[in-house]
């Protein structure tokens, strides 16, 4: 076992001062969530109650279900972003999940390369030993993070700050808080997506009343616009409550404001249920 505990505690030291970064992060990934509907299981399947979570948070309600989630993350104060984050989604599982996938395992790699660099700089002996001790190459500063398999622990004190920082606040007071950042990280990620815009496909004269139906259905949803894949399902049900024959729904989907992996992942779900 290698004495790596040194690492450690500088990986710790190291997210403590970022710790103001993580929180205004976090702010700005929850918004939109309090437009994502709200989910309760029916004969085992999420499936829309009506109100989005922002509603049921206005009114004081709890987000999440006793039955689903986190057990870290129960008794949470209603409506707050706790209990935003272990509120189901149409995957059936939690946000906390997303959150972990999207804000908390990139900003702990990030903090701990940060720590390698720091570590690589001021304790150039030891670092070099370290990374002779990990086997990789000390200027791969990555490489020995993923090694050393410090960001695991950080992860959960990173997760710690987070709930002791927003844990109780409203869900709507950290949305406010995040917007200035949500829209700075838009834009960066617009920039990176940027490519030529693909040809819309023109809908066949034959679709213009399912596509009448479709378009005020995804309107009363509640789903992301562009719709994502993780909301395919909960679209599809929009779809089919409207009035929608399901035999329709393969040649509406393309026209609607959805991303093409929702496309894919719709279709998949038709295919499961051998329509389409």
């Amino acid at each position: 076992m290698f004495d790596v505990d040194w690492m450690g505690l500088l990986a710790r030291e190291v997210l403590r001062e970022r710790t103001p970064a993580l929180i205004a992060e976090s702010c700005a990934w929850a918004v939109g969530l309090s437009d994502r509907p709200h989910l309760r299981r029916r004969a085992g399947l999420p499936q829309p109650t009506g109100p989005t979570l922002g509603e049921r948070a206005v009114g004081g309600l709890p987000l999440a279900s006793d039955d689903d989630g986190r057990f870290e993350l129960a008794d949470a104060v209603p409506g707050s972003f706790q209990d935003a984050l272990n509120a189901l989604t149409p995957d059936g599982g939690v946000h906390a999940e997303r959150f972990d996938d999207e804000v908390l395992v990139p900003f702990v790699h990030a903090t701990c390369v940060a720590a390698a660099e720091r570590a690589r700089e001021r304790r150039p002996a030891a670092w070099a030993e370290l990374a002779e001790d990990v086997g990789e190459d000390g200027d791969d500063l990555p490489a020995v993070v993923r090694a050393g398999e410090w960001e695991a622990p950080l992860r959960i004190d990173a997760e710690q700050l987070v709930l002791a920082a927003l844990g109780a606040v409203p869900l709507l007071e950290v949305e406010t808080e995040g917007l200035p950042l949500s829209l700075v990280r838009a834009a960066e990620a617009a920039t990176r997506a940027a490519v030529a815009a693909p040809e819309v496909p023109v809908p066949d004269d034959s679709l213009a009343g399912a596509l009448f139906l479709a378009r005020a259905a995804l309107e009363e949803s509640g789903c992301t616009v562009p719709v994502p894949p993780d909301e395919a399902a909960v679209l599809l049900a929009a779809l089919v409550d409207s009035g929608l024959e399901p035999e329709e729904l393969p040649g509406v989907l393309p026209h609607l404001p959805v991303q093409p992996a929702t496309v894919d992942e719709a279709l998949v779900i038709l295919r499961a249920a051998e329509i389409g």
